[in-house]
């Protein structure tokens, strides 16, 4: 079935795959975006330059669309913005919310679609719950709820610290931090397979005023994931385990992501979106997961190293630390 399309992104993450995915399944796509990317579109997309704060925005409240789908909403006002906006002039809004809003501290390791949403630890996740609930609460917008989890497609996972400097004490031989001692089950999915089943939802009457996760359906330790990461490199995953509690100390700002998100173990039910959009491959190869990635890290990589910065000076003051506490 044809449809008019609008993404909000387009060019991000999981975004540009969708895109695609839309192309490919014969929809009529448009995207707003600030044009920031280097990413190339795909023929045929139909592009509005602007931020969801410009005239561009405000006049596709003009507009109708069969589908909007929202990739870059973060925070209740938006959320009431849009509803102000699409009510009346689009049959399904679809809002990309995050798998972090499921309950932290876990109860149980297998996320379903009724697995409690609550996260007292992360505001990234507070703001993406208030903003389903004021979703749930009104009842002249239809909408579809989507869940990531971990979605990669050029960025790279490293459960602490920036990605690019982790990689680069990889080659160099040094540790990079995990938080306890690794082992908790952390899932990755690529975007290629994000986009196939979420375009599947779209102008789909079952999906409607409902909300779904889509993952790949195993998890990998951090361990796992790190080693996967050294491979790409030709380098060996050397691992300095520190307790969730002891990073928080030393920086605050690790609290939303570690304890709010990536120190618990959480791999996904699929049954309910298998349900309404059909069954639908994931790679389960973690090599393959991470190859795109680790291709465009290796492009980032070329470019001179930057200067040694306040978080790799806090990285080796912790690991110095830690080790100092060894008998």
């Amino acid at each position: 079935m044809a449809l008019s399309v609008l993404y909000i992104g387009g060019s991000g993450q999981i975004s540009l795959p969708c895109v695609e995915a839309s192309l490919a399944a014969g929809h009529d796509v448009t995207i707003l975006n600030r044009n920031r990317t280097a990413a190339p579109l795909a023929r045929g997309v139909k592009t509005l330059v602007g931020d969801m704060n410009g005239d561009a925005y405000r006049e596709l409240g003009e507009r109708h669309f069969d589908v909007v789908a929202q990739f870059r909403l973060y925070t209740p006002n938006q959320m009431k913005r849009d509803i102000a906006t699409f009510t009346g002039r689009t049959g399904q809004y679809v809002f990309i919310s995050s798998a972090s809003v499921y309950e932290k501290p876990v109860r149980h390791y297998m996320m379903t679609e009724r697995t409690k949403i609550e996260n007292k630890f992360w505001q990234y996740s507070q703001d993406k719950i208030a903003c389903e609930r004021l979703l749930r609460d009104q009842d002249r917008l239809a909408y579809t709820i989507v869940r990531p989890s971990h979605t990669v497609r050029t960025h790279m996972p490293i459960q602490v610290g920036d990605p690019d400097a982790a990689i680069r004490r990889m080659i160099a031989g040094k540790p990079v931090i995990v938080a306890g001692d690794g082992s908790s089950l952390w899932t990755l999915t690529r975007s290629v397979d994000v986009a196939k089943p979420l375009v599947r939802l779209f102008g789909n009457p079952a999906a409607l005023n409902d909300d779904f996760h889509i993952t790949t359906d195993r998890g990998f330790t951090w361990r796992q994931i790190h080693e996967a990461i050294a491979r790409g490199f030709g380098a060996e995953a050397l691992h300095a385990p520190v307790p969730t509690d002891t990073l928080v100390r030393f920086n605050k700002e690790w609290a939303g992501p570690l304890l709010g998100d990536k120190s618990w173990s959480a791999l996904y039910d699929n049954a309910k979106v298998k349900g309404v959009v059909g069954p639908f491959d994931a790679s389960q190869d973690l090599d393959e997961i991470l190859r795109d990635s680790v291709m465009h890290a290796k492009e980032r990589l070329k470019a001179p190293a930057p200067p040694e910065s306040d978080e790799d000076r806090l990285i080796e003051g912790i690991i110095a630390a830690q080790e100092a506490l060894r008998p």
